[in-house]
């Protein structure tokens, strides 16, 4: 069960010299990435010796991860390229990675410079480990990377500070999920579960599927939950979200004509409606300031 190292490789228009500052500094690069929330450089006796640092990680309800990691940097005169590499362990039980080791590349590239890291590590608890680690927390941590460097990008070229990126792709996971949740929710209860408590007598009522009002009704209700769980998968389609203003828009409209006293209801469908409309309004409006790790490219080449 031998899983591909992480590959990450993005170009940038800045400097080696902004760059390196960005990468190399530890409190501008907590700032960044996702995978820490805390760097720090240990003394160092000499300057020729790696430089030792502690990290840190909180994976959340209060637990956090800490290891530890030495890297030493090099540049070519000649290319002007420069390679940090690194090696990172844990001792703590609760850490998946055990040991691992990496490298970040700067290769000046024209006005900028391509920017790429590579890295691999060994997991702990045996098959369990490796398992979660191959179906889970490796493309986990690599989407994590990936994103990091599509943020650090926007920094440096169009000066979109990550904390700002970080609240976007917060706002873009919440409002998402309650999309989801919502149409999971419509789909799920009152269509296939308690088709009786009104959905079958507005199907009837709106002279649709005459004689099929029940199979259609779970027709629907399969249909709800399909499109709530592609939020999940296409969460960024703009047009899954036109789409979703546009279902809308148009179940409201069917239930209107049927049952019009159904919006005189506490928690009518104008309620739900609105409030679902305005959450894909706010992703559409966030998109194009959104760092994506499909913006980086994943794969090495192969000579």
């Amino acid at each position: 069960m031998k899983a591909d190292p992480i590959y990450v490789e993005t170009r940038m228009q800045t400097s080696l010299e902004r760059l390196w500052e960005f990468t190399q500094t530890p409190e501008i690069h907590q700032e960044w990435d996702l995978r820490f929330n805390r760097i720090e450089y240990l003394p160092k006796e000499t300057e020729v010796e790696p430089q030792h640092f502690l990290y840190e990680t909180q994976i959340g309800f209060g637990i956090k991860v800490a290891g530890k990691g030495k890297s030493t940097g090099t540049h070519s005169k000649e290319t002007g390229e420069s390679t940090s590499a690194l090696k990172f362990w844990s001792d703590e039980p609760i850490s998946l990675i055990k040991t691992g080791s990496g490298y970040w590349k700067y290769i000046p590239n024209g006005s900028g410079i391509k920017f790429l890291t590579w890295y691999d590590y060994q997991t702990r608890h045996g098959f369990f480990g490796k398992l979660t680690d191959r179906f889970f927390f490796r493309p986990l941590i690599g989407w994590a990377t990936a994103w990091s460097f599509d943020a650090l990008k926007r920094w440096l070229e169009q000066g979109q500070h990550p904390r700002l990126s970080k609240a976007l792709l917060f706002t873009f996971l919440l409002s998402n999920f309650l999309i989801a949740l919502t149409w999971l929710y419509h789909g799920l209860v009152p269509k296939l579960m308690f088709m009786e408590t009104g959905e079958l007598e507005m199907l009837t009522a709106s002279g649709l599927f005459t004689g099929f009002e029940k199979a259609g009704v779970y027709a629907a209700g399969i249909g709800e939950i399909l499109f709530g769980l592609a939020f999940f998968v296409f969460g960024r389609s703009r047009l899954l979200h036109y789409l979703n203003i546009f279902g809308l828009i148009a179940l409201g409209a069917t239930a209107l004509l049927a049952k019009p006293e159904v919006y005189l209801a506490p928690f009518n469908p104008a309620t739900t409606s609105f409030g679902v409309i305005g959450l894909s309004l706010i992703i559409l409006s966030i998109l194009k300031f959104l760092p994506s790790a499909k913006n980086c490219k994943r794969k090495p080449d192969r000579n």
